[in-house]
């Protein structure tokens, strides 16, 4: 675990900064945003960011999404500054730390981001299997080539190969070739010099030599243009690569991991991949099981997910009934980990009684929202589990809205009402659960933003008022 901390936390910076060495984080700190970027850009890397309140936080988010630096990051301040953690998660903060630091809080809020990009849950013979080879082939430098349908956990695997290996004190990076627009993904993966095209305002070290040492994941490589293929083959290859606009090439050490959920032997045939990269990447063919062969695994990690969202969301956790596991056990599940992490979610928030049961369980084809499969994973939900150590977050506080409704204890009443008006009803109580941040409600309810959107403007059209940020701020203070 890397901890970049920005700014001097209000004179707790030692405090911090001790707390998170203690807890197994390497940590690094800077005085300035502008020094926090440079540190980022020169791919000296880090998994979680710590600001001061008193700095722009605005500004830092904004620079980090313009330049594609997706580490979450928290906010820090006095706790005695009663808006400081509105205007920290409206800034774009993942959550907000009162100061000084409490010990249980900074090992909850590592342990969230930790637990996020390495947990392997699984109890089902095949992916044990799975696993297996895969720790056997981890102490290898060998590329690895990892399949399966999106949801699967193909990164979550990567991720569990890195630590297995002998890089694993070395730094994991990864760029997602399908997010990344072909014109800016060349830059990405092997940097720029200032100037070498329009809105390189300043030197940018790529995931390559970010990864130096360590490993570099290339996720959904089968997204990639094809001739930007060739300059990747070259560096596999050579194990050197050419910053754009730069004059001599840098040498890298790295170990590559891709992944597809696409049959690449078929894009080779279809000339949308090549197939001398192909053979590269494809030394070692891990294929991870989709979540319907592998029912084994259904009751592991909803129980592990109940846990995670029932913390998060400052909520008692309760087991789930027989039937209910039922209803979960019988689905098709074609969104995989991911949508069952998104199912179980809803249920942990719609849940009322002793017990999940199956009034709570929506599923696709039979729930209320269309779950969006291709979105991302959601985010850690960071803190809230340790509420008493300080402050509780705005984002998951599940106490009375500004509509008066309590997500922790009035579940959507479901009988007598259209499927229309529960849906409806539902992503209203989401958005105000989350004081109006429609990326946070998206993830809660398995929706896509711009699905999110499309529905407010329709409720909006029909004349229901939507309850804007300011508003539930104003409702909280």
């Amino acid at each position: 675990m890397r901890l970049l901390i920005i700014g001097m936390l209000e004179g707790h910076i030692s405090t911090a900064g001790q707390i998170a060495i203690s807890r197994g984080a390497t940590v690094s700190q800077v005085d300035s945003i502008d020094a926090g970027l440079h540190s980022m850009r020169e791919g000296r890397g880090a998994d979680l960011v710590m600001i001061d309140i008193k700095l722009p936080i605005a500004k830092l988010m904004k620079s980090m999404k313009g330049e594609r630096l997706n580490t979450p990051v928290v906010a820090c301040g006095v706790s005695n500054d009663p808006d400081a953690a509105v205007a920290a998660i409206k800034a774009g903060a993942k959550e907000y730390i009162p100061l000084p630091p409490n010990p249980e809080m900074i090992a909850a809020i590592l342990q969230a981001v930790s637990e996020e990009q390495t947990s392997v849950i699984f109890k089902d013979p095949l992916m044990a299997g799975t696993l297996k080879l895969a720790a056997q082939i981890a102490p290898s430098d060998a590329s690895v080539l990892v399949t399966g349908e999106s949801g699967t956990g193909k990164e979550v695997l990567a991720r569990f190969i890195h630590t297995k290996s002998k890089r694993s004190k070395d730094p994991f990076i990864s760029v997602n070739c399908a997010a990344i627009p072909d014109n800016l993904l060349e830059s990405e993966l092997f940097g720029h010099e200032k100037g070498a095209f329009t809105g390189a305002v300043a030197r940018r070290v790529g995931k390559f030599e970010e990864a130096d040492g360590g490993t570099l994941l290339l996720d959904e490589i089968s997204e990639m243009d094809i001739r930007l293929q060739a300059k990747l083959l070259r560096a596999i290859q050579e194990r050197e690569i050419d910053r754009v606009g730069g004059s001599k090439p840098v040498r890298v050490d790295i170990r590559l991991i891709a992944t597809s959920n696409r049959d690449l032997e078929q894009h080779v045939r279809d000339e949308k991949f090549r197939e001398d990269l192909y053979f590269r990447l494809n030394v070692f063919n891990l294929q991870i099981p989709a979540l319907r062969e592998r029912p084994g695994d259904i009751q592991a990690l909803t129980d592990h997910f109940i846990i995670k969202y029932s913390e998060a969301n400052g909520l008692p956790n309760r087991p789930i009934t027989a039937k209910a596991l039922k209803r979960l056990e019988e689905h098709k599940w074609r969104g995989n980990v991911r949508e069952l992490e998104n199912t179980i979610h809803r249920a942990v928030l719609l849940a009322s009684g002793d017990a999940i049961d199956e009034t709570a369980i929506m599923l696709t084809g039979e729930n209320l929202v269309e779950n969006d499969s291709t979105s991302a994973s959601p985010v850690p939900a960071f803190g809230s589990a340790k509420a008493s150590a300080g402050a509780p977050s705005p984002l998951v506080n599940p106490d009375t809205t500004s509509a008066g409704v309590n997500t922790a204890a009035a579940p959507v009443e479901l009988v007598g009402k259209t499927v229309a008006e529960v849906e409806k009803q539902l992503i209203i109580n989401t958005l105000e659960h989350c004081l109006g941040n429609r990326t946070h409600a998206a993830t809660i309810l398995g929706i896509s933003i711009r699905t999110l959107r499309n529905k407010l403007k329709a409720y909006s059209d029909e004349g229901l008022s939507i309850p804007t940020t300011e508003e539930l701020e104003e409702a909280t203070t």
